[in-house]
């Protein structure tokens, strides 16, 4: 069983206040949030060796994995 969910006179008048833009928004996120994730396929990439050190280093340094570093990179290279 869900709980069920108070919310105070003061956050009700406030969520009046909002945009359309801003409501459009906050349902997006919440949609891509519950959506179901994308499925994964392996792939075999040959790298230079002291490119892939350094690369990994970086990510290290930046408290990042570098295999998610690629994703990341991947996803702004084909969304600009």
């Amino acid at each position: 069983m869900k709980a069920v969910q108070f919310f105070t006179d003061e956050y009700l008048e406030q969520c009046k206040k909002l945009s359309p833009d801003h409501i459009a928004t906050f349902l997006e996120s919440f949609r891509l949030m519950h959506a179901p994730k994308d499925k994964t396929k392996l792939i075999s990439l040959k790298i230079p060796e002291s490119l892939l050190t350094a690369f990994r280093r970086k990510c290290e340094a930046s408290n990042v994995k570098y295999q998610t570093q690629i994703k990341i990179l991947m996803k702004a290279w084909v969304c600009r």
